[in-house]
């Protein structure tokens, strides 16, 4: 007695028609012998490595952006030479010149993390994200 495993058919997707009026209310892309719990378990773990991969991106384009910034220090003795507040200009640089960037990196941090758990949002439950 084998039982012979079908592929499952083809579904076509296409936009809603805003004609048609309200549509069922639905929870998620749970699949066939799927329950919601299911699916919103396989979005969250979606969202958390979406989340990983955008703090791992973040923190090494600062890594190459401050090395950068410590390359050009170092390469360029010009800077040593001005001295303010007898401190020379290359370390106050070092001191202060990384937390603007320490800022921006932050924010686009924030804001690429809260468009991620909008769209989950989106995703898990189609009209709370609407």
């Amino acid at each position: 007695m084998s039982e012979e495993r079908r592929p499952m058919p083809r579904v076509r997707v296409t936009a809603s028609d805003a004609r048609r009026g309200p549509r069922a209310a639905t929870r998620g892309f749970a699949l066939p012998g799927q329950t919601p719990d299911d699916a919103e378990t396989v979005f969250s773990r979606g969202l958390v490595r979406t989340q990983l991969r955008l703090a791992v991106g973040c923190v090494a384009a600062f890594l190459a952006v401050a090395a950068t910034l410590a390359g050009v220090v170092f390469a360029l003795p010009v800077l040593g030479d001005p001295v303010v507040f007898g401190v020379p200009a290359s370390w106050l640089l070092h001191a202060y010149g990384f937390y603007p960037l320490i800022l921006a990196f932050a924010l686009v941090y924030v804001r690429a993390a809260a468009r991620n758990e909008r769209r989950y949002r989106a995703l898990a439950d189609p009209e709370e994200g609407a």
